[in-house]
């Protein structure tokens, strides 16, 4: 696939669908299962932290306080009674500062200090267990403090002026937490995978009917219509095939119709064609006859006697194409290909219909090329007797050999072919617009030049000039 384009296949898609919904689904498990287990986790090692401080300070003796608590004359508290309690709410993982009065006394190994502790915990000291985590040198603490109070001789709770601030760590605990991550990636890892493993295994399950289907469909259009699928199942994918298989039936059927009736029709026109040959002969041969006393005869006989020739003659050239039509339907037409003297071939062509003096020859002296002469007679004939009965003078043939092929252009310079309809010239049984429904062309002569030129393995293409119309016929080597 192209860096940067999406994939577009179906497979892809699939794949990637399946994969992206397993990767949510795993995340959103992981993201969930963490949160869950990190707020059980601090929140208990919050609970166990303070349960220990209260402890600790409920089971001190000190006399603190004013002379109406329990224990009166503050006095007597010294500073190693502030370090010996702060050394007892010390331990491996803690650091406390311990305040009273104007004293203030560390824990061995304590680095930090009151400043170290915001503002809204001392607020919040005062008044009852505050509690908070922070984030100090890129490593996790619980900071707790509270200030400690006794009950005084009239059974109120009193402060007795000492604040204790522990710095807990949770070093611990993050380190369970960071195990308990990788674990839950390593696991999303292996999830993922597994996921695109069914994924393409199941991608490849749901897509090889849906593979199959598309090649039965390309079979089918190729031509090869008995194409069937075997069906398996009673699922979605089945009964699409089993309609494909009812399609392609009914087409097969539909399309065996259609062939025996266009063989029919090919059949029809063929016999017609033939069987037309024989009275067409013995009419000409009477207009021959009719002909030649013509001048004898009155008027209106005269025209009468024209017009039944020139009538018998466009029969004579139909019943002719027809039959060439019919041969190339069938496939009966057969290239007997000669080395020939394209100049000569054209030149002839023209004498033969009298159409010399008419039209203009390009040929370089002594072009020779690999052709069928009739076949290439027909093509001649039918480009330049359309050029001249439906273009204008002057109507020029030029040939040359051009890059292994030979090129026959022929035009006319008349009012040209409407762009509309130049599409359709090749067409059989095509005329140019409604006057020329009655014209001497039958509309298939075109339509049988470019056959011919097919046959050679070459094309006929048509362009309009300025002005009139100019057809190239291209012939490539054998």
């Amino acid at each position: 696939m192209t860096p940067g384009r999406r994939p577009t296949g179906l497979r892809g898609r699939l794949v990637i669908t399946f994969v992206l919904v397993a990767m949510t689904a795993s995340a959103l498990v992981a993201g969930i299962g963490y949160q869950l287990v990190r707020r059980a986790l601090l929140d208990r090692a919050e609970t166990s932290a303070v349960e220990d401080v209260r402890d600790v300070l409920q089971r001190i003796s000190l006399p603190l306080g004013t002379s109406d608590l329990v224990w009166p004359a503050d006095g007597v508290v010294t500073d190693a009674d502030l370090t010996e309690l702060a050394e007892s709410l010390s331990g491996p993982d803690r650091q406390v500062i311990l305040k009273y009065g104007d004293r203030e006394r560390l824990s061995s190994g304590t680095t930090f200090g009151l400043d170290d502790v915001p503002q809204d915990l001392r607020r919040q000291a005062t008044g009852r267990v505050a509690r908070q985590r922070l984030l100090i040198d890129d490593q996790p603490w619980l900071l707790i403090g509270t200030q400690v109070h006794r009950l005084s001789r009239t059974g109120v709770v009193r402060p007795t002026g000492m604040t204790v601030f522990v710095f807990v760590s949770l070093k611990e605990e993050e380190g369970v937490l960071g195990r308990l991550r990788t674990a839950l990636a390593q696991a999303s890892g292996i999830t993922v995978a597994v996921a695109l493993t069914v994924a393409l295994v199941s991608a490849r399950s749901v897509l090889l009917p849906v593979r199959r289907l598309g090649e039965a469909a390309r079979a089918l259009g190729a031509g090869r219509l008995d194409t069937r699928l075997p069906v398996h199942g009673r699922d979605e994918l089945a009964a699409l095939t089993a309609t494909f298989n009812d399609t392609a039936s009914a087409l097969e059927e539909t399309v065996s119709e259609l062939r025996a009736l266009e063989a029919m029709s090919r059949r029809f026109v063929a016999d017609v064609s033939h069987e037309l040959r024989t009275p067409l002969t013995a009419m000409t041969a009477v207009t021959d006859m009719l002909t030649e006393e013509a001048g004898n005869l009155p008027p209106d006989a005269g025209k009468a006697v024209d017009l039944v020739v020139r009538e018998i003659d466009r029969l004579r050239v139909l019943v002719e194409q027809l039959i060439e039509a019919s041969r190339f339907d069938s496939g009966a037409a057969v290239l007997t290909r000669e080395n020939v003297d394209v100049g000569m071939a054209l030149a002839d062509s023209l004498e033969i219909r009298g159409w010399t003096g008419r039209v203009r020859l390009d040929v370089p002296r002594g072009l020779s090329f690999s052709l069928d002469p009739r076949r290439f007679d027909v093509i001649v004939a039918n480009l330049v007797g359309n050029a001249l009965h439906h273009g204008a003078p002057p109507v020029t043939v030029r040939a040359r050999v051009l890059a292994g092929g030979l090129e026959v252009r022929v035009r006319d310079r008349g009012k040209g072919i409407p762009h509309d309809a130049l599409p359709h010239v090749f067409e059989r049984f095509y005329k140019v617009g409604a006057g020329r429904a009655r014209s001497e062309g039958s509309g298939l002569g075109l339509a049988i030049a470019k056959a011919n030129a097919e046959l050679h393995g070459g094309t006929i293409t048509v362009r309009p000039a300025d002005p009139g119309t100019q057809f190239t016929v291209w012939v490539p080597r054998p």
